[in-house]
């Protein structure tokens, strides 16, 4: 879609001689209307309950707010969140860092009732990097079973999960994927079919009143959670092992690439096979939105208002008919 987008605006600027826009303005302007278009998803879901609420919407295929759902669930993403180590209960929020990728809005979190036993890698398996083994662990004398689900917290990935597979020792057991490239990793598990409860979130101010109190402070079975900068803080202080908090988040789109081969002394050609290569990730019918999107952008870019107004215009057109 990216390519087509491209060309489409290239088409429009070069008609009536606007101007020529570079690849890397082109990719700039692109970035900016993907996340205009995204962005937009949540205020018009809104607005389509809304509709919905005062019997304004229709239902079946007439049901828009069902369309923006699935078009939002693109961006839905489920991960347990790495543990921070400066204090008990704290978690990273998600990011490129910790999950792979930034989250523009936590919709929930998770957290594992009970676990059967949690502790640090001491070795790992260099074959297969499906042992989860651990000198000081008591597998055997913990119950663990074959189903059961491991948490290992990985560097980047946030915590990776697997069922265990085979308890070999006391101090060994296999997973069913590799999920181990080195020791020294937090993991817990998990029996199978625990009962996850949902964490409320709560203000700074609120969490000090709840805990105050015997009657109301957070349970595992009502946990509560605040959150600050990049991290999380869980409510009791007493979950705080890998694996055990699940977050289900909206991400940031990536950001789309147009990449080309340079020719010399010529236009630069489209090139899908670069590893830089990254297309729009929005449904293909949003096309002809990012198109006048990206116009709009080039428009004020060349300073030529006529480009601007009428990709302003296609706009305003394409939202009233949405209405």
């Amino acid at each position: 879609m990216i390519n087509s987008v491209r060309n489409t605006v290239l088409s429009v600027l070069n008609k009536n001689n606007y101007g020529y826009l570079s690849p890397a303005d082109f990719n700039l302007f692109a970035k900016q209307a993907q996340l205009d278009v995204f962005e937009s998803y949540f205020s018009q879901y809104n607005y389509q309950i809304n509709k919905e609420n005062a019997r304004q919407s229709g239902s079946g295929i007439a049901d828009l707010a069902k369309g923006i759902e699935e078009s939002m669930d693109l961006f839905s993403m489920t991960r347990g969140l790495n543990m921070d180590a400066t204090s008990a209960g704290q978690y990273l929020m998600p990011s490129a860092a910790t999950t792979g990728s930034d989250y523009y809005f936590v919709n929930k979190v998770l957290v594992y009732k009970s676990i059967l036993a949690s502790g640090t890698t001491t070795n790992f398996s260099a074959v297969g990097q499906d042992e989860v083994q651990d000198s000081s662990a008591t597998f055997l004398n913990d119950g663990i079973a074959v189903g059961d689900i491991v948490g290992v917290q990985t560097d980047t990935q946030g915590v990776q999960y697997a069922t265990v597979t085979q308890i070999n020792t006391d101090t060994t057991i296999t997973v069913s994927r590799a999920i181990l490239t080195a020791l020294g990793f937090r993991y817990s598990i998990i029996k199978a079919g625990t009962q996850q409860n949902e964490a409320e979130k709560v203000t700074h101010s609120k969490i000090t009143m709840l805990n105050n109190s015997v009657y109301t402070a957070p349970t595992l079975e009502y946990p509560s959670y605040t959150s600050e900068e990049a991290s999380m803080q869980v409510f009791p202080n007493s979950i705080d092992t890998a694996g055990r908090v699940i977050a289900q988040y909206f991400r940031y789109p990536r950001d789309p690439n147009w990449t080309y081969i340079e020719l010399t002394g010529g236009e630069p050609v489209f090139n899908q096979s670069d590893a830089q290569y990254q297309n729009f990730e929005v449904p293909l019918d949003e096309e002809d939105n990012l198109t006048m999107k990206i116009l709009n952008y080039a428009g004020v870019s060349i300073r030529d208002a006529d480009v601007y107004q009428f990709a302003n215009g296609e706009e305003a057109k394409e939202k009233q008919q949405e209405g």
